[in-house]
């Protein structure tokens, strides 16, 4: 299972000065000294955390794997194209949220997203669905020929009772065996953290696992480095 770490929240800090630091390139190039598998960006179109320019240097300067989130829109579609991520993850994207709030809802989007995935596909660029841990809407990411899906795990990461977390996690655990049963390749995010992550480690089909605010928290403590290490340690069961 691969460690992916988002570094919107390091562009949140920047941007709350205007000012150029602290710089979202920098903490993915010291993530990569860490051993992170990849850096994924939420290019948003009120550009209120990652701006274009940030994932032009990224393309540029990581060597790892670079999955651009994105809401299916002609501007973002166009921009992703002509960088060229390794993966595109599309999300659902409304203005006044503070983070994405729940999956894509693919059975009622089916014609857009189907037109975005062809363009992206028409680019070299593999395409993620996030959406939530639903059977049906894993089936219809299948239809229109996704590569992946991201499950939504934030159900998972706010349940309050342990029965509550064991029944959300079946429900995962069942999505990631229809995904790939249906051919798709499967990743996961959304609220995890240093607490609900040791759990993860059964979910041996998930490919990669995307984490951000946990760590860039973490980070404010310990260092970015350090963060990072910490977080692989619990997903490789040395903590």
């Amino acid at each position: 299972m691969k460690l992916l770490l988002n570094v919107d929240h390091i562009a949140t800090l920047r941007n709350a000065r205007g000012e150029t630091q602290p710089d979202p390139v920098t903490a993915a190039l010291i993530a990569e000294q860490a051993g992170i598998d990849g850096i994924v960006v939420h290019l948003r179109e009120d550009r209120r955390h990652i701006n274009e320019r940030d994932v032009r240097l990224l393309r540029e300067l990581i060597t790892t794997k670079l999955d651009l989130e994105m809401a299916a829109t002609e501007e973002i579609i166009k921009i992703a194209c002509d960088i060229g991520p390794e993966l595109a993850t599309l999300v659902p994207e409304k203005r006044q949220e503070l983070t994405t709030e729940g999956g894509l809802n693919v059975i009622d989007n089916i014609s857009s997203l189907k037109d975005a995935i062809s363009e992206l596909h028409n680019n070299d660029v593999a395409v993620s669905l996030f959406i939530e841990p639903d059977l049906k809407q894993i089936e219809a990411a299948a239809e229109i020929e996704s590569d992946f899906i991201e499950i939504h795990t934030g159900v998972f990461a706010n349940t309050i009772s342990e029965e509550e977390q064991f029944d959300e996690l079946d429900r995962i655990r069942i999505a990631i065996k229809h995904a790939k049963k249906l051919g798709l390749g499967v990743n996961a995010g959304h609220g995890l953290d240093y607490k609900n992550i040791k759990i993860f480690r059964e979910l041996s089909d998930i490919d990669e696992l995307s984490i951000g605010h946990a760590i860039i928290a973490r980070a404010v403590f310990v260092g970015l480095k350090q963060a990072v290490r910490e977080m692989f340690d619990l997903l490789n069961n040395k903590s």
